[in-house]
């Protein structure tokens, strides 16, 4: 493991241990399996992307853990245009602050927060394949639906953004060049 990927896996574990930390005593869990899409910033055209959040919400404030998964993350379509890249793909953990008002059957909410954000490419002939692990950041809005006490829909947008270190120091943080936002829908599980 390099030092890089190392600052990016120890500054994740240490956001997510905060976000632990400042859960809600009586926090509603949730579980919500989700897809959507990806647009705008780096993603060249709208992809497919899954994944799942698992979330601890009091009456007003909690923390996420979200994975999500974006294939073919550069893919070009068309049957005329040239292909520069091969199978490519993003991944992202995120630990996240939430806020909003979670009682009742509609309940708004925002989120913010930081992870890894994980760039595949495979450059096929013409370019070396990349593999990036990026400490980066993540902030959005949403809202849930619940059709029951326990099943309900949630639909999210959300921003993302590397961050970039300092070459001498890897403490020292700017917004990077990589970004993207993502939509999503997924059914909704409270506990």
């Amino acid at each position: 493991m390099n030092a890089k990927t190392f600052t990016v896996a120890g500054l994740t574990a240490a956001a997510l241990l905060f976000s632990t930390a400042v859960a809600p005593a009586t926090a509603q869990t949730t579980v919500t399996p989700f897809a959507g899409a990806t647009f705008e910033g780096d993603a060249p055209e709208s992809q497919l992307s899954t994944g799942v959040s698992l979330a601890f919400m009091g009456d007003f404030a909690g923390v996420e853990l979200e994975l999500g998964y974006t294939p073919d993350f550069y893919a070009q379509g068309g049957d005329n245009e040239l292909v520069l890249v091969g199978e490519s793909n993003v991944t992202t953990l995120m630990g996240n602050a939430m806020f909003g008002y979670q009682r009742g059957i509609l309940r708004p909410y925002a989120a913010i927060g930081v992870g890894l954000l994980r760039s595949n490419v495979d450059g096929g002939d013409f370019f070396d394949d990349v593999n990036e692990n990026d400490f980066g950041m993540n902030a959005g809005a949403g809202l849930m639906g619940m059709f029951s006490e326990h099943i309900g829909v949630r639909g999210d947008v959300r921003y993302f953004r590397s961050f970039t270190g300092d070459d001498d120091s890897d403490v020292e943080l700017s917004l990077g060049d990589f970004d993207f936002w993502r939509a999503y829908a997924g059914l909704t599980f409270e506990f």
